[in-house]
Formats: C-alpha cells, sequence, structure tokens
C-alpha cells in the first residue's frame, strides 16, 4: 500500500529524501515564484514550497486597488514532479523503472475505479454567495513575463460527459477575467471538449470542478489519453482506490477527495472570450485564443491550504504531458523493432520532441536506424531519435551531448524522413505539422576503427570529506 495518499504526505516524502525545499522568505506572484520554479527544474534543487506570498495589484489589470496583497494562510508549491528523481518518488519506484511502471499503470487490466465518500478535507471552508467569490483573492501567479495575466496551470479539471456520464480527469489552462470567470481553453481533442459541445447542442452548461493540490498520482493521470475515468490511472499506480466525492454546486461525482482546494463553476454554452497568450509545451508564447468561458460557483478549501501551480512551458509541464503519458508508447513500438532495447527516455529539456532509445547490445549495425523509424510511428510529436548504448545515462544532459559528440559521423550516422507528419504547435514545422525527421546513431562500435574504453569514475560521498 503507498504512504502517499494526497499533496501533503507527498511533501513529508519528499522531505524525507531532500527534495524539498522551504521559502521564508516573502515571494512575488506575478513572475518571481514561476522564475525559482523554473530555476529549480532546470538545476535539479529540490522542490519549491513558498511560504510568504504578495503582489502588488497594481501589475494586474482585474484589480483597481494599488495596496499591497498578501495571501494570509495560503502556501505555494510548485515543480512536483520535473525531475526524474521526483516522477520515482511519486511513483513509488526506482528511477529506471519508470517507463515500465506507467506503462503498467495504463493497462486497463491494472486499472482500480475510485472509491466514493462523502467526507472530503476541501469542503471545511466553501464560499457559493456570488458577492463573496473573488479567484483574485486566491494566489494563482502571473507566471512568465509574456503571459496575458494569471493562469491556473496545475489545475485537474474533473468532468463527466453528460450523455454517457464516464468521468475525466485533464488539464485546460484557465486565465482569471474577472471575480468569478475564467477563461478555459479547451483543445478539439479534449475529452472535456466532446462533454462541453454535446452540452452546448442542447444550450445547457457543463459542471466542471477544478481540483488543485493533489497527490501527483493523479496529476500524473490527468496528463494521460486514456478510454475511461484517468482516477483508474491513479488507482493503479498506488494499487488502492482514489477517494472521490461529490461537488457542492455541480452534478460531478468523482472529484479528489484529498484536494487542497476545489475551484466549481460551469462552462458556459455558447459564450467565448479572449485568453491568453501563455508559456507553452514547445517553449513559446501560445497565442491569445477566443475560448469557452467558465462561471465559477464554490470556491472551496481546507485549512491552511496550499495552492499548486506548474511552471508553464517548463519540466514538470512537459514530464505531465509529454514524458510520463507517451514514454509507456515509445517503448512499445520500438521494442517491437529490437528486442535490444533496454530503456527510452524523452528529456523534458527538449520539449518532447527528441526522444533517446538506449540499446542494451547491438546485434547489427543496421539496428539503431530501425529502432529510431519505429519511434517515429510511435508518435507524431517525436522529430529527432538518439539512439545510444548501455553506457550512456539517458537522463543526463551531459552524457547524452557526450554520445552525440564523440560516437557520430554526422555524414554517416544520421538519415532523414523529410515531409513527415509531426506536431502543429512544433516551431521546425510548418504550419500544418509538416517537417524533416532526423534518426542519429549514436552508438559506439559501428566497426570503422578499434577504440580504448571509455573512463570512468566510481561516485563517493562528498559529505565524507567535505567539512559543512
Amino acid at each position: 500500500m503507498s504512504t502517499i495518499y494526497d499533496l501533503r504526505s507527498y511533501l513529508e516524502l519528499l522531505e524525507r529524501h531532500g527534495q524539498l525545499a522551504h521559502v521564508a522568505k516573502p515571494v512575488n506572484l506575478f513572475h518571481e515564484a514561476a522564475d525559482i520554479g523554473a530555476t529549480v527544474e532546470r538545476t535539479g534543487a529540490p522542490a519549491p514550497l513558498f511560504e510568504q506570498l504578495y503582489y502588488q495589484p497594481s501589475l494586474d489589470a482585474q484589480t483597481p486597488d494599488d495596496s499591497p496583497r498578501t495571501f494570509g494562510p495560503w502556501r505555494l508549491f510548485s515543480s512536483a514532479i520535473a525531475n526524474q528523481e521526483r516522477v520515482a518518488l511519486a511513483l513509488g519506484c526506482d528511477k529506471t523503472q519508470v517507463t515500465a511502471t506507467m506503462a503498467r499503470a495504463l493497462e486497463p487490466a491494472h486499472a482500480i475505479p475510485p472509491v466514493f465518500t462523502e467526507h472530503a478535507a476541501w469542503k471545511r471552508h466553501i464560499t457559493t454567495h456570488p458577492n463573496e467569490i473573488d479567484l483574485r483573492t486566491l494566489p494563482i501567479p502571473k507566471h512568465a513575463v509574456g503571459d496575458g495575466g494569471r493562469f491556473i496551470t496545475g489545475g485537474v479539471i474533473v468532468s463527466k460527459h453528460p450523455e454517457t456520464g464516464v468521468g475525466n480527469l485533464g488539464y485546460n489552462r484557465m486565465e482569471i477575467l474577472g471575480p468569478r470567470t475564467l477563461g478555459m481553453n479547451i483543445n478539439q481533442w479534449r475529452d472535456v471538449q466532446r462533454a462541453h459541445a454535446a452540452a452546448e447542442a442542447k444550450g445547457q452548461p457543463l459542471g466542471v470542478a477544478v481540483a488543485i493540490g493533489l497527490d501527483p498520482a493523479l496529476m500524473i493521470a490527468a496528463g494521460c489519453k486514456y478510454d475511461g475515468d484517468e482516477n483508474n490511472i491513479a488507482g493503479a499506480i498506488r494499487g488502492q482506490p482514489v477517494e472521490v466525492t461529490r461537488g457542492v454546486t455541480v452534478d460531478v461525482d468523482t472529484i479528489p477527495a484529498h484536494a487542497e482546494l476545489v475551484i466549481e463553476g460551469h462552462v458556459l454554452p455558447g459564450a467565448r472570450r479572449e485568453e491568453g497568450p501563455l508559456a507553452e509545451f514547445h517553449g513559446y508564447y501560445g497565442e491569445p485564443w477566443q475560448s469557452p468561458v467558465f462561471e465559477v460557483t464554490a470556491i472551496c478549501h481546507r485549512e491552511q491550504p496550499i495552492y499548486q501551480t506548474i511552471v508553464p512551458g517548463w519540466n514538470e509541464h512537459i514530464y505531465i504531458g509529454n514524458v510520463l503519458p507517451r514514454e509507456p508508447l515509445l517503448m512499445r513500438f520500438v521494442s517491437h523493432a529490437s528486442k535490444n532495447v533496454g530503456a527510452v527516455h524523452i528529456p523534458p529539456y527538449t520539449n518532447g520532441f527528441l526522444v533517446v532509445v538506449q540499446l542494451s547490445k547491438k546485434t547489427n549495425r543496421g539496428e539503431p536506424r530501425n529502432v529510431a523509424l519505429a519511434a517515429f510511428a510511435a508518435h507524431p510529436n517525436f522529430r529527432i531519435c538518439a539512439v545510444v548504448d548501455s553506457d550512456v545515462n539517458i537522463y543526463d544532459p551531459s552524457d547524452l551531448l557526450w554520445a552525440l559528440t564523440t560516437r557520430v559521423d554526422w555524414g554517416q550516422d544520421i538519415f532523414t524522413v523529410p515531409g513527415a507528419q509531426g506536431h502543429e504547435m512544433d516551431p521546425a514545422n510548418d504550419s500544418k505539422g509538416i517537417g524533416t525527421k532526423v534518426g542519429i546513431d549514436a552508438t559506439f562500435d559501428k566497426g570503422r576503427r578499434p577504440y580504448g574504453q571509455r573512463v570512468s569514475y566510481p561516485m563517493v560521498e562528498l559529505t565524507k570529506y567535505f567539512e559543512r
């Protein structure tokens, strides 16, 4: 049985493993918190828990009062699952077993459905009166300088299809447009879009809950494409059912019971307003969009609540949306091409467009090319595939770069696939996503010349040598 069941139990685990940093100094909600989070994610530092938050309302067009605003008992947490170490802690496995653990959780045969409870910690404080609801009182950050406003990025959207009744967890960026109004960007391919379209066709609003501050298993599950309720994936990860409850003002009964904050409301039929831009997964700002309107009907939270955010366009964003859901798919495809595949990884610092495949051994010189071709068939996003040997640490960017610079003859060891379908938002492709894919054989022995063994030094415990 897992010891993680909510955000707080996960924070305790991070603390025990030296992966949590308490930030006592007051931090500005506009840009500063996200700047710190982004730095943490790229350096591998512990995840920050901000204890004191403020901002200058004059920076927010929605707030006319210019006196500095603080956020009382609220704390802010980011970068929950932003590197391989924290992902492994969240999944309860070794970091080399992340892909296999995710593959098992995604198998329908291993699904564990949620269990309903009437009790929920977030029902301790409930605000439903329209005159008392004010999203601006929540510590919702303005992340990057070019963002159009304050966005909910780490909120898991909980909905159910109005006709089938099937529950769904997912992510949609949501910008504060007023005290009770959010712009909700809904991509055409998402399950919540189909639910909204079905309700809108009847002229009806769609009830939705936004759950914030969660067990990372739920955060990971919400980033997966799945036929059914993603709570089943979280249950499979934990080995026990997720506790869910019913909303206070919306007809949704699969809301995580241990959330820190739940924002309830309705996606209105026929209403659209501009929201954006926001930093996106590809590392650029996404364009403003005419998006559906979400009208808030309740704000509910726990005692001493923790608001959780995802720094958009940075490591955690990529892990949830690209790495964890797609590595099992990548492994399945490349393993068909070669039984010698030992591991795969989609490095978050390449925004989901580059994949690395590690061979435990190489039986012939054409094997790396076949593996790369299989990788391109696994998902349209994959534009570059590097194939390496087992002595290369695929989670270490410097080791990967070493292999690319010392083991690749760029005239012989690469191949291209011009005119291939990729992601429409890939900046290197055209507006329809058409571009060139590149396979790279970065394995060692290509039969050209004998060479020596790679230099290696054993790791030592530095605290035994250095004074603190």
